[in-house]
């Protein structure tokens, strides 16, 4: 890799090369801004640390077989480029805050009928940001206020929810339309059927009688994080059901939370409107929160907690 000169700044990794965030471009012919034509997959650290790295990146090759981008470089290449990317910066890293890691990949350069291409191949791009610690650090003390958003989550249809393509627009707008209802509010969006599917980039799960449900994976991407949570229930001895949940079924529950690479287990206070009187967290939820701080081996809740202010909630998104 060849390394740039002024290391004062956070670093981003662009096609082998790393260079000052500041500095880093793609060109305007690139196909993921040209026509959306890209993938990416976004990991987090915890205390300086990466967290389900391989996880993150087999999920990006499943994604990059989904819409037949060449990766570029195999697995390895990858965790050793990310590895390598988030040590050298760490120095930039604020006290108390981690960062989120995202590795994007486009299909590469547009083609101009009878010019010769100026780049071949795919276009990776590695870059850590801090996670919105205090836009986010309320929502660990009041909950979420999650509101059903008219927007439908894409049919498969038409583009698979398993797939983490760059095209976030659908869920952007579901943001956008609850954000102009109720700053500070969370989209949640349901599959063309009707049921609930997920948060705008995040997966939903309710607790009804002991037992949590989340959607199935048909209408929703299957989050790591997600994953994670299905894990520690059977570890907890916890039901837990896959199954379709109604907004009916949501409202009657007794807990509800999100889970998401950056919030990993956070708990809902409300869905239009309607409160959960179990407390924040709820205790099923918070046995789980509990389980995620212990296998990231870090109280994730009081990093967030730690950087509460009187400033209004908000998604970071």
């Amino acid at each position: 890799m060849l390394l740039m000169t002024n290391t004062s700044a956070r670093l981003a990794y662009i096609n082998g090369r790393i260079l000052p965030e500041t500095e880093a471009s793609i060109s305007i012919r690139d196909m993921g801004v040209v026509y959306g034509d890209s993938v990416f997959d976004t990991a987090r650290t915890f205390n300086g640390a990466i967290f389900m790295l391989e996880a993150h990146i087999d999920r990006l090759f499943e994604s990059l077989d989904y819409t037949r981008i060449d990766p570029g470089m195999n697995k390895l290449d990858y965790i050793q480029a990310v590895n390598d990317l988030v040590d050298r910066n760490l120095p930039m890293l604020r006290d108390g805050e981690d960062y989120w890691v995202t590795i994007r990949v486009t299909s590469g350069l547009q083609t101009l009928d009878g010019e010769p291409p100026i780049q071949t191949g795919s276009t990776i791009i590695i870059d850590c940001i801090p996670i919105p610690l205090r836009a986010r650090a309320s929502f660990f003390v009041n909950g979420i206020e999650a509101i059903v958003a008219d927007r439908c989550r894409i049919a498969p249809e038409a583009l698979s929810p398993n797939a983490k393509t760059n095209n976030y627009l659908n869920m952007m707008l579901a943001q956008k339309e609850v954000s102009a209802e109720q700053p500070g509010s969370w989209a949640l969006m349901c599959d063309r059927e009707g049921n609930l599917a997920e948060g705008a980039g995040c997966n939903f799960f309710i607790v009804r009688d002991g037992v949590v449900y989340t959607p199935t994976t048909e209408f929703i991407l299957a989050g790591v994080s997600r994953q994670v949570v299905i894990e520690l229930c059977e570890e907890m001895g916890i039901p837990l059901r896959e199954s379709n949940v109604s907004l009916e079924q949501a409202l009657s529950a007794d807990e509800a939370f999100f889970t998401s690479t950056s919030l990993c287990a956070c708990p809902v206070a409300s869905i239009n409107g309607s409160t959960y009187n179990t407390g924040i967290p709820g205790p099923v939820t918070r046995l789980i929160m509990d389980g995620f701080a212990a296998r990231v081996g870090m109280d994730y809740v009081a990093q967030y907690k730690k950087f509460r202010s009187e400033h209004s909630a908000s998604t970071g998104l």
